[in-house]
């Protein structure tokens, strides 16, 4: 089996990119039969609204190219146009879907499945000189972070974390004696935010990921990681554990102006057998 790993494509912010008569579950669905996909990981924040994610989706199931299982990322929660303020009401909507690994995980063969939640930052990745409080304000000066505006959990950031870790270690109990793929739109290893200390990044790295995260892959016979949001291309092999960040980003920060090109050099793929053979 060939897996694809994307995230962050960002399909409203990134439209004035498109040539006319383009789209991008249509340029996605082309690059992955292109690269032969069998099975896409699409690591959050297709688009900052969830019933424009959701439309996403569905279009490219009806490409039928293959399996795609989806996590959503922070943006996709967002309801700017229709100022819905429920936010466990869409979390449960994603779930609900076929293509969520929330709490079903997707058995691969018999050695390796995909686990998949969207997690949530706990603070862990910023600097100690910011208090807790001032973190939840998700505001300074120098400007703010948008999830205090469209994002409405009705509990604190860290409590939803621990939801979702607790969620993650659920399911990877599901899989038994597989090793695991997690995939989270929230980061789960430091080498994958701001390096510190930054002027900004001081307080922005606390929205990043989640340090307690990190536990699972002492815990777990995790082989692959896959993640996103934070809009940086980067994969790092570590203690046997390969990790992946392939983010689409916004186009301000592109390399070109197309964005099929893009998305093919934001497109990481890896082989996983599909036939577990007994050597007895």
């Amino acid at each position: 089996m060939k897996i694809g790993v994307i995230s962050d494509l960002h399909i409203d912010s990134n439209q004035k990119k498109l040539k006319r008569g383009d789209s991008y579950d249509v340029l996605l669905a082309q690059l992955l039969y292109n690269n032969e996909v069998d099975l896409l990981l699409l690591a959050g924040d297709i688009a900052s609204d969830y019933r424009e994610s959701i439309v996403f989706l569905d279009k490219m199931k009806q490409h039928n190219v293959g399996d795609l299982l989806f996590v959503p990322g922070n943006h996709d929660f967002w309801s700017i146009k229709n100022k819905e303020t429920d936010t466990e009401k869409i979390y449960q909507i994603f779930c609900d879907r076929e293509d969520s690994p929330v709490g079903k995980p997707f058995f691969i063969n018999d050695d390796i499945a995909v686990v998949g939640n969207p997690g949530w930052y706990d603070y862990g990745f910023a600097s100690g000189k910011y208090t807790i409080e001032e973190f939840e304000q998700k505001k300074l000066k120098v400007g703010g972070w948008n999830d205090r505006l469209y994002v409405h959990w009705n509990e604190s950031d860290r409590n939803v974390a621990s939801r979702m870790l607790d969620q993650i270690k659920e399911d990877l109990q599901l899989i038994g004696n597989r090793n695991a793929i997690l995939m989270t739109h929230v980061v789960t290893h430091p080498q994958f935010t701001v390096p510190l200390p930054h002027r900004i990044y001081d307080y922005y790295n606390a929205f990043l990921g989640s340090k307690s995260y990190m536990t699972l892959y002492k815990e777990y016979p995790i082989t692959h990681s896959v993640m996103g949001h934070v809009h940086f291309r980067k994969s790092l092999k570590e203690n046997g554990i390969q990790y992946y960040c392939n983010c689409l980003g916004s186009g301000r920060y592109w390399w070109t102006d197309d964005p099929l090109t893009e998305m093919s050099y934001t497109l990481e793929t890896f082989q996983i057998p599909t036939i577990s053979y007994d050597l007895e």
